[in-house]
């Protein structure tokens, strides 16, 4: 612990300027206050320092002491994160509110995971084992779902020349001791502490190939999130942005969800906290917190801890990812934490750029979202991370300047359309302003999974919603009837499309999740009615033939009525149409 001591000179909300802060450093974490608030250096100019304190400096008065840490903002990584909730610099909100009720207090310092609780740790190696950074050296059995892998600290490399006991410990206790070359020997212990702005090391960057499965079409198919990749979903307000994230921390096939409930406002955020708790992981039955960890911070707390709150919530991931888990990161919503940027660089005097933004808001954006990935960890395993952002720009507008700087960082952009959630259709993510970039990266995968290119496939599909929105326009100005029937038969399928197969209930059984192989059939499906249709209008059969109510509407209905289970029956319903239009073509024929 250093002992420099510097002294309040101004007091401007969240961002304090000290004198005699010469030898202070950049980054350092401070004391402030009589109260001893958590804060961080951001500035220096020579003998003046800028502080930003992560919790309210309502009685704070100038000439009150700073004092160093000698270390930077950094949180505790080791068993006991997962089904914990924190708040932005990871004090546990469950252990606050029954110490200090439903208010977090001034001064309570930088608490973290529980230090008293006994785990139960396996050991993997053994006295003379020589262990490098990052290589895992036991197990604990965090919840029933997930293995704490501990890991060796970074900068700790050498023989072990001591180790404890198998039993139960705390995180504080001493495990093993580790001689370097030099003869200096370093205490490891279960947990460890890493600064939140810095990334974690890892042995290799690996080419992406791997499909986020979330068992919604929508994605799935048409606009793909690959694991280690980053996707941006920008929504005005009540389009569906939250949901939308509920649905992939609950089905996709991620081992750990991160969720960072990032200056949302209470009643959203308290919605989360109780919700969460409540889920059942689908794949095991178990609760969904036990492979969940909640990052909470509303928008009525201090707003730089907002700042602080998603390098909070990617360190953590990038601890899971180091064991070789494939990680998701929820951020809801970095508009909020750029607004955060925004009111501390007015206080800090900075020059503004566009909308009152930062001039470097674009490559704050960018170092979150770089440090998601696929790689080779330091332990020789393999491990991701996900990073899936909200974006909340304001009245729905795609040109402000977060949504813009977002677009440029991330190959996923699912675009929240305000007239179909108005219009009930959920997940409401545009086709027409939509893309995903993984596309052509996890082409193989599909190959591999589905035993088919699906590129053609969707490629047509997505020509179909294409022509459609041009024809819209038409039908606006002079009706549909004017149209030929070969456009009118695309305004017909583009509907089943729209409604059978982009629209899904999350609330029942069989939509709120479904198979990649039964996506791939239905799709297939939807494909044989427009090019039966289209070869029957060609052969100069009317449009009113052609299209037939009751077998299109059984189209649109196979996502309720074909079990997951029972993929094997859309073969049925293909055969009904081949049967329907052979006989419309041979009826004609005659």
């Amino acid at each position: 612990m250093s002992n420099l001591v510097g002294e309040i000179q101004m007091i401007n909300g969240p961002v304090i300027l000290g004198k005699n802060m010469t030898g202070f450093t950049m980054r350092e974490m401070v004391t402030v206050g009589s109260k001893k608030l958590i804060g961080e250096i951001i500035s220096i100019d020579g003998d003046f320092g800028t502080v930003q304190v992560y919790e309210e400096t309502e009685g704070l008065r100038k000439g009150e002491n700073i004092t160093s840490t000698g270390k930077p903002l950094s949180v505790k990584l080791g068993p006991g994160m997962l089904g914990n909730m924190f708040d932005g610099i990871q004090r546990p909100l469950k252990k606050i509110k029954e110490e200090h009720g439903s208010f977090i207090p001034e001064g309570i310092g930088l608490i973290s995971i529980d230090e008293e609780k006994l785990w139960d740790v396996e050991f993997l190696v053994s006295e003379g084992d020589y262990v490098k950074a990052g290589h895992i050296f036991g197990t604990v059995q965090e919840t029933s779902l997930i293995v704490n892998k501990l890991l060796i600290p970074i900068g700790v490399e050498g023989k072990v020349t001591w180790r404890i006991v198998k039993g139960k410990y705390n995180i504080n206790e001493v495990l093993l001791k580790v001689t370097d070359l030099k003869g200096n020997v370093h205490d490891v212990m279960m947990h460890q502490e890493w600064p939140v702005r810095t990334q974690r090391p890892v042995e290799e960057r690996l080419q992406i190939d791997q499909l986020l499965v979330t068992g919604q079409r929508v994605l799935d198919i048409f606009f793909p999130i690959a694991k280690g990749g980053t996707a941006a979903i920008p929504g005005g307000f009540g389009t569906g942005k939250t949901m939308t994230q509920h649905q992939l921390a609950k089905w996709s096939d991620a081992d750990i969800i991160v969720y960072v409930g990032c200056g949302e406002r209470g009643n959203e955020m308290t919605e989360v906290l109780e919700d969460f708790p409540k889920l059942i992981d689908p794949k095991s039955g178990k609760p969904i917190m036990e492979r969940t960890v909640l990052i909470a911070n509303t928008s009525n707390m201090p707003v730089a801890a907002r700042e602080a709150s998603i390098y909070t919530g990617i360190t953590m991931a990038e601890y899971f990812r180091d064991m070789g888990y494939n990680v998701a990161v929820m951020a809801d919503s970095t508009s909020r934490w750029a607004e955060a940027l925004r009111e501390i660089s007015g206080r800090l005097e900075e020059m503004p750029a566009e909308e009152g933004y930062p001039a470097y808001l674009p490559s704050r954006l960018a170092q979150f979202y770089e440090r998601a990935g696929y790689v080779q960890t330091l332990s020789g395993t393999k491990g991701s991370i996900t990073v899936i952002g909200a974006v909340s720009p304001a009245g729905g507008d795609f040109s402000e300047p977060v949504t813009e700087s977002t677009k440029r960082f991330v190959n996923v952009f699912l675009g929240l359309d305000r007239e179909l959630a108005y219009a009930r259709h959920y997940p409401a993510i545009n086709w027409l302003n939509s893309y995903s970039g993984y596309s052509e990266m996890i082409k193989r995968y599909y190959e591999k999974a589905l035993d088919e290119d699906i590129t053609p496939l969707r490629t047509k599909m997505l020509n179909i919603l294409y022509d459609e929105s041009k024809l819209l326009e038409i039908v606006l100005l002079v009706g549909e009837d004017v149209l030929p029937d070969d456009q009118r038969l695309i305004l017909e399928v583009a509907r089943v499309i729209k409604i059978g197969f982009l629209q899904q209930n999350a609330f029942h059984k069989e939509d709120t999740y479904v198979p990649l192989k039964k996506q791939l059939e239905m799709l297939k499906t939807i494909e044989l009615l427009y090019d039966r249709g289209i070869r029957a209008v060609k052969r100069g059969i009317p449009i009113s033939r052609v299209k037939d109510t009751e077998l299109y509407d059984d189209v649109i209905k196979m996502k309720y009525t074909i079990s997951n289970d029972e993929i094997e029956k859309i073969q049925v319903l293909d055969a009904r149409i081949n049967d329907f239009y052979n006989q419309l073509e041979s009826d004609y024929l005659v």
